[in-house]
């Protein structure tokens, strides 16, 4: 949402408010989307297996950012297809584009993060792949 009162520094309690709004997005991805759904679960068994097996702060930070990636692409492109629903379900050549460019972009960070786990346990256990 646009600021109201120009470049004034905001009120220490908009913080709050921002938090709540992206709760309820949080919320409403979660029930009302099952892809969503279904990576929440993969990162709450990948991310405590990223923590072990990554080797020192960056390793880590890289295997579960990137699954903290794919979420957020997913929430990006439920809120494309939120939008493009609000204006009906007909069919139109330009928000079949889009919807597919928005899954086109989850699938993207996806192969993110097949790439960036297999580049940093891959060589760990076939050292010819270093």
């Amino acid at each position: 949402m646009a600021d109201t009162v120009g470049h004034l520094p905001r009120h220490p309690l908009r913080i709050v408010k921002a938090a709540r709004w992206s709760v309820q997005g949080l919320c409403a991805a979660w029930k009302h989307e099952s892809s969503f759904r279904l990576e929440v679960w993969l990162f709450a068994v990948l991310a405590p297996l990223a923590w072990w097996l990554g080797d020192g702060g960056v390793e880590r930070a890289l295997l579960i950012g990137s699954m903290l990636a794919v979420m957020a692409v997913e929430l990006l492109n439920s809120a494309i297809e939120a939008v493009i629903e609000r204006y009906g379900a007909e069919f139109h050549e330009l928000a079949g584009r889009a919807k597919d460019m928005g899954s086109a972009a989850v699938f993207v960070m996806m192969l993110n993060v097949v790439v960036t786990w297999a580049a940093i346990l891959l060589p760990r256990v076939w050292p010819a792949a270093a």
